[in-house]
């Protein structure tokens, strides 16, 4: 898979995210929980378009998946990642939809001609390539301990990104965004005073 989009193309497109190295977290990104009501930055047919096309290069080639399954898919990574960082456990039903997921376009390695390793995805029996690689990479970040340790939630209070901070002291999920939010903020209390 290829690199992420850039925060720049992801800001430009009007995701306010910041293009993590997991399509899996920037999916869960596409829902803005902290401010009332959420807003859904996938709620149009046009946002849809715009941001597979964003994640296209990451993902293996085929049609988009169906708008309940991405849904679905989503709500359930968030509530797994959620659990992660609150330290509960997540709701079985997520659990179980992640592997549906996973499940419905396995995939195999295919050695190819040239000494190149590629990967099929199957996707005769119904299943949505995208979400299968995307439900794999929560997956393989679940069982990756150390790699999970990196899981973050904003530090910004109005900001329900999640991100893998690959410096630990990475603390927002967009530092040229929320971190100059709360700076601001914090600026203008201490001058205030």
């Amino acid at each position: 898979m290829t690199m992420s989009p850039s925060v720049d193309d992801l800001l430009a497109a009007g995701f306010a995210m910041g293009g993590e190295r997991l399509v899996a977290i920037d999916l869960v990104d596409t829902l803005m929980l902290a401010v009332d009501p959420p807003v859904d930055l996938l709620e149009s047919p046009d946002q849809q378009a715009a941001w597979w096309q964003l994640q296209a290069p990451r993902l293996p080639a085929g049609p988009m998946p169906e708008e309940t399954a991405v849904r679905r898919l989503r709500a359930a990574i968030r509530d797994v990642l959620d659990a992660r960082l609150e330290q509960r456990s997540p709701a079985r039903s997520s659990i179980d939809d992640i592997n549906a997921a996973s499940a419905a376009a396995p995939s195999s390695l295919r050695l190819l001609p040239e000494g190149e390793v590629e990967t099929r995805w199957h996707t005769e029996y119904g299943g949505n390539a995208a979400l299968a690689a995307i439900a794999r990479e929560v997956i393989e970040l679940m069982g990756d301990a150390e790699r999970l340790s990196t899981l973050r939630r904003c530090a910004n209070p109005n900001c329900s990104m999640l991100f893998l901070a690959e410096r630990s002291r990475r603390q927002w999920c967009i530092g040229s965004v929320c971190g100059n939010r709360t700076r601001v903020a914090r600026h203008y209390e201490k001058t205030r005073r």
